[in-house]
């Protein structure tokens, strides 16, 4: 029931700070971050932008780093039901479903792209891309690309980053 509750409370605010994002979204990730911290998402630093659409499975097994920018559509899961498919598939039949729990851990100065999804175990180190519609498990490094489904890494990110900056783009958006 607690955590019925819990959700009432996070999405209701939510609704209400996520209308602050067409005025000022520094504004709106001040109060978006207290929220986060009130439901029990651990935060280490301060996030530059999480975006009104992404989904929160357990706030109390997620922790989250410095500097962190997360695209629209991502979801971070930290349950996962397929335990009991497999047991029956073995003929285990469990009394009940079986739901593991796993955390969810992501590192300072990353960013998550666009519809991807973080399953229960993950681990992302610090200064890491995600790619768009990546689905993530498992451990990952600091300084790396990674993407696809599963995940891999792709490139580091130094690489990354030169290229770029060799690459002629039309417009250059700077955000203050």
């Amino acid at each position: 029931m607690k955590r019925k509750f819990q959700r009432i409370y996070f999405h209701g605010f939510k609704f209400i700070i996520s209308l602050l994002i067409y005025i000022d979204s520094r504004l709106y990730m001040k109060y978006y971050e207290k929220l986060l911290r009130s439901v029990g998402l651990t935060l280490h630093g301060s996030p530059r932008f999480i975006a009104k659409s992404v989904r929160f499975d357990d706030f109390g097994l997620i922790t989250l780093g410095d500097r962190l920018v997360v695209s629209m559509n991502v979801w971070f899961l930290t349950h996962d039901y397929s335990f009991t498919t497999g047991l029956i598939s073995i003929n285990e039949m469990p009394k009940t479903d079986i739901g593991l729990l796993g955390p969810i851990t992501v590192g300072n100065n990353v960013f998550i792209g666009m519809n991807s999804i973080l399953l229960p175990g993950t681990t992302i180190g610090n200064n890491v891309i995600v790619g768009a519609g990546s689905i993530v498990r498992g451990n990952f490094p600091d300084n790396v690309v990674i993407s696809g489904n599963p995940a891999k890494i792709i490139s580091d990110i130094q690489s990354h980053t030169e290229k770029l900056m060799n690459k002629n783009y039309n417009r250059v958006i700077d955000i203050k």
